[in-house]
């Protein structure tokens, strides 16, 4: 047993609850665990390489230009249908 989780009583080591103790040090050992776990977490991200990184720009930029593209051309069409079926002409 872990030196945090357990409470000496004379010869025997007694294992405390998670709902024992102060309120205060409770809330303490939560955030110090919530911190220890984020750091072990990015401890495992893989990072992209430059080149990589380069790559996953380009991409996402000729992406959102050819949604943008699509949106523009449906908006044109669109207003063209409007304009035909309300005005006539």
């Amino acid at each position: 047993m872990s030196e945090s989780s357990t409470a000496r009583t004379g010869s025997r080591a007694v294992r405390q609850r998670p709902g024992d103790g102060n309120p205060f040090s409770r809330f303490f050992a939560a955030l110090t665990l919530f911190i220890r776990q984020i750091l072990d977490e990015l401890r495992k991200v893989v990072r992209p390489t430059g080149s990589e990184l380069l790559n996953y720009t380009v991409v996402v930029i000729l992406f959102v230009v050819a949604i943008m593209g699509i949106v523009a051309g449906l908006d044109v069409v669109l207003q063209r249908l409007v304009l035909w079926v309300f005005a006539g002409s």
